[in-house]
């Protein structure tokens, strides 16, 4: 099955699969908004997703279920962490408009153990219309 932009915008959940130091992988499900030619994820900053990507900027995903089941191909992509605050705004209202009372639910319990978040973009290296 090839894996498209309207493969993912159909889907609530994408395995995002970052790269150890030693080159091995790690699998994560992870909420996600696609926006212009880029997919946004949104982080705990001190997550192991944020320290393998500043590692190494290789990622794979593939769209999935809520327990990280594949539901499509794997996608090659290029990880960066965004520095610019109006865009990790403007991900942050957009994931709020995606998932709702869920992501308020974990803004509130985010605010009270004092978590810092940080904002995922994932660039295709190949990816179709």
């Amino acid at each position: 099955m090839e894996t498209t932009w309207a493969n993912f915008e159909t889907h609530k959940y994408l395995n995002l699969e970052t790269f150890r130091k030693s080159g091995v992988g790690v699998q994560t499900p992870v909420w996600f908004v696609v926006d212009n030619a880029a997919i946004y994820v949104r982080t705990s900053a001190e997550s192991g997703k944020v320290k393998r990507i500043r590692n190494n900027g290789r990622a794979r995903v593939a769209p999935c279920d809520r327990m990280g089941k594949l539901l499509g191909d794997w996608v090659e992509m290029r990880a960066s962490l965004v520095t610019d605050p109006a865009t990790a705004a403007r991900i942050s209202r957009l994931v709020g408009e995606k998932y709702g009372l869920l992501k308020m639910f974990v803004d509130v319990a985010s605010r009270l153990f004092g978590a810092q978040w940080a904002t995922i973009a994932l660039e295709p290296d190949n990816l179709k219309a």
